[in-house]
C-alpha cells in the first residue's frame, strides 16, 4: 500500500507560477509511472503529465512549454512546476502511482488561478 500527499497548492494570479509537490509514503522506484492529472469543476479527470520509471516524460497539449514534471527517487517525490498559469488551469491536481499491480491516488491539491 502506498500514500500519496499532494502539496503545493494555492491561489495564484494568471501568468504566476506554482510548484505541487506528490509525496509518497512508499518507495516510487517500483512504479511504472508517476502522473499528474486534474479536474476542474464539471469536467472529467484529465492527465497533465507523466513520468516513467526511465525519466521519459509525456505531457498533454495544453501543458506543453508551461508543465514540468520531475522525480526524486531519493525522496519518494514527484514534481509539477506550473509556469505560466493560466485561468483554465484552476482544478484540483491529483498525484497517481501506477504500479504493476495497482493505482493508487493522492487527495488532491486545490490550484486557482484568477484573471
Amino acid at each position: 500500500q502506498v500514500q500519496l500527499v499532494e502539496s503545493g497548492g494555492g491561489l495564484v494570479q494568471s501568468g504566476g507560477s506554482l510548484r505541487l509537490s506528490c509525496a509518497a509514503s512508499g518507495s516510487i522506484f517500483w512504479m511504472k509511472t508517476m502522473d499528474w492529472y486534474r479536474q476542474a469543476p464539471g469536467k472529467q479527470r484529465e492527465l497533465v503529465a507523466t513520468i516513467t520509471s526511465g525519466g521519459s516524460t509525456v505531457y498533454a497539449d495544453f501543458v506543453k512549454g508551461r508543465f514540468t514534471i520531475s522525480r526524486d527517487n531519493a525522496k519518494n517525490t514527484v514534481y509539477l512546476q506550473m509556469n505560466s498559469l493560466e485561468p483554465e488551469d484552476t482544478a484540483v491536481y491529483y498525484c497517481k502511482a501506477a504500479a504493476r499491480w495497482a493505482d493508487y491516488w493522492g487527495q488532491g491539491t486545490q490550484v486557482t488561478v484568477s484573471s
